[in-house]
């Protein structure tokens, strides 16, 4: 038999090495985006006159990382916050993005529970991380970009 067969499993992707890929995929997303390590902290709104304009709140600059919020202007009846929402932090030198959360105001630790089980917590990771990486290519398709960012006032 050749080793093509023997070692079917080498040729796929394990789980983390393909979350990896997403996180470094969602990073480059961003960036081809809205650039986010070249802004200012603050709010900034993108209008594609389509009546869904992007909420960008970049929260924290530091030199190696970014903390962002990501969401549109709808607001949740039962939270009162801004939803869809995703928590994102960018790690500039590694050129990866992760988004922590993708619920308003709620840590991963208050969605999932106390003591998850790390295959839980991985699996949410993988959700988390393959909408965001939908929802930015879905983003780009309606015609978000830099030029179209704006300072909120």
């Amino acid at each position: 038999m050749s080793a093509v067969l023997d070692n079917r499993n080498s040729l796929l992707p394990g789980r983390f090495e393909f979350l990896m890929g997403l996180y470094a995929e969602n990073y480059h997303r961003l960036t081809r985006l809205f650039a986010p390590q070249q802004l200012a902290p603050g709010h900034y709104v993108s209008d594609v006159d389509d009546g869904l304009d992007v909420h960008l709140h970049v929260q924290e600059c530091h030199p190696y990382t970014l903390e962002l919020e990501l969401t549109y202007g709808f607001v949740d009846a039962h939270t009162g916050l801004r939803a869809p929402s995703a928590q994102l932090r960018m790690y500039t030198d590694a050129h990866v993005a992760e988004a922590l959360h993708c619920h308003p105001g709620r840590h991963l630790w208050q969605v999932l529970g106390p003591f998850t089980p790390a295959h839980t917590v991985f699996q949410h990771r993988l959700r988390m991380n393959g909408f965001l990486s939908r929802w930015l290519e879905y983003l780009v398709e309606q015609g978000h970009s830099t030029s179209t960012l704006r300072p909120q006032v």
